[in-house]
This record gives structure tokens, C-alpha cells and sequence, in this order.
């Protein structure tokens, strides 16, 4: 059983996510505000976040933040705007997806899906459980762990299978297109800046100085890479 939280301050919209994901497999809890969301998760255990950004006495970005300072629940932003400074605003302050209004059934199933999927397993159980290492990086994905330089890292979902796919081949780089189609399973449209804002919340969490980079690489014209055969700092 899964408990997701439906956090929208138009009960018609509420309304209407319900019934998009009534299955026997989910509990859904209601907010209306980013305060009322704040208070949901704190009282019960939820697995994925559904929340709008503009929202009465605490807008969904707010929340956003708020959420992130203790927990890395995935969350996926709800928004009427379908600008591309909306959705990298939401990915900057940590989402995970967004979903634009008016909303289709069908994908409003299948991203939530997606989403659990990631949160609950990490990776997938068919991968060979394993700790890879690169420099003060070491990622144990039978415990879906990440520390640097032995400190614990958090990540959310969709980083830390980001990072796993650029630790799975050192060296080789991916394009924004090969990560977008490989970690949210979906066409690559218009993903580079969905990718290129994932990418720096991994460097502001796994670098020393963000700006000069010495784990994840980017090749101009290419995409990105992990890089290997990194020496520890003293």
C-alpha cells in the first residue's frame, strides 16, 4: 500500500486526481495548502507528493523546500503555466517531475507510477546488488546508500539514479536525450534543461566547488559523464 498526498487548493482538481488514481494499491491523503501538506507528511508516512505551486498561505515551491529539508519523498509539481521557467523552477528547489495542467489520465497514472517505482526499489531489483566507487564517491546499491568521503549523501530518487547510471560507466558520456529517455522512461523532448537541473543539484551535494566540477563532467556539444580514475582528497 502506497500513501500518496494530493496537495491542490481547487477541490475539483483533488476531486479529479482521485479518481485518476483510485487503485486498491494507493491511500490518498488531501492538503489544500502547502502549510496542510507540511502537516500531512509530518503526521504520516507518505511515499509520493502530488503539488500544486500556486497555492493560498504557502505556495507549492515553499512546501517544496520545507520538504526537502528532511525528506526525499518523491514529488511531482502540478501547474497550470507550461513555461519553461516554471518547470526548472520546480526541479531547482527539488522535484522530481511535473505534470501541466489540464492534466491526461493516463500519463498522471503512469508518472506516479514511475515515480514509486524509483522511490520504493532505487534501481530495480534485477540489478546485481553492488558498491561502486569513484574517488571519495561510493554508492551501495544493495543498501541504496551514497556516502562521499564517508559522509552519508542524500539523494532523491531521480539523482541518485542518475548518479548510478553515470557511476555504471565511468568515462562514457551520456547525452541530456540517452538520460531523460533512460531514467524517466519517456521521449526526450525538451529534456536538456529537465536533465541539466538534476545535474547540478548533484554537484551542489557531491562537489567541492560546484562550479569546477571533478565527479560529473560535462562535454560541451555531448552531455555528461562521471569521471574515473579520481584520486581522494587528502
Amino acid at each position: 500500500m502506497y500513501n500518496i498526498l494530493i496537495c491542490d487548493d481547487e477541490r475539483d482538481i483533488v476531486n479529479a486526481l482521485r479518481i485518476y488514481l483510485h487503485d486498491e494499491n494507493y491511500r490518498l491523503f488531501e492538503a489544500f495548502d502547502g502549510e496542510e501538506a507540511l502537516r500531512v507528511i509530518a503526521a504520516q508516512e507518505i511515499h509520493l507528493v502530488l503539488l500544486d505551486i500556486m497555492m493560498p498561505k504557502m505556495d507549492g515551491i515553499s512546501a517544496m523546500v520545507r520538504i526537502r529539508e528532511h525528506c526525499n519523498v518523491p514529488v511531482i509539481l502540478l501547474t497550470a503555466k507550461s513555461q519553461d521557467s516554471d518547470k526548472v523552477l520546480g526541479l531547482t528547489v527539488g522535484a522530481d517531475d511535473y505534470i501541466t495542467k489540464p492534466f491526461n489520465p493516463v500519463e498522471v497514472a503512469a508518472r506516479v507510477k514511475s515515480q514509486l517505482r524509483r522511490y520504493m526499489q532505487l534501481g530495480g531489483g534485477n540489478m546485481r546488488p553492488e558498491v561502486m566507487q569513484v574517488g571519495g564517491i561510493e554508492m551501495d546499491d544493495l543498501e541504496k546508500k551514497v556516502t562521499l568521503d564517508g559522509e552519508p549523501v542524500a539523494l532523491t530518487p531521480t539523482e541518485y539514479d542518475i548518479l548510478k547510471l553515470l557511476m555504471q560507466s565511468p568515462g562514457q558520456v551520456f547525452s541530456p536525450g540517452e538520460i531523460y529517455q533512460r531514467i524517466w522512461k519517456d521521449l526526450p523532448y525538451g529534456s536538456e534543461n529537465t536533465v541539466a537541473v538534476h545535474i547540478r543539484h548533484l554537484r551542489e551535494k557531491l562537489e567541492i566547488n560546484p562550479a569546477e566540477p571533478r565527479y560529473i563532467k560535462v562535454v560541451w556539444g555531448q552531455g555528461y559523464k562521471c569521471e574515473k580514475d579520481i584520486r581522494r582528497q587528502a
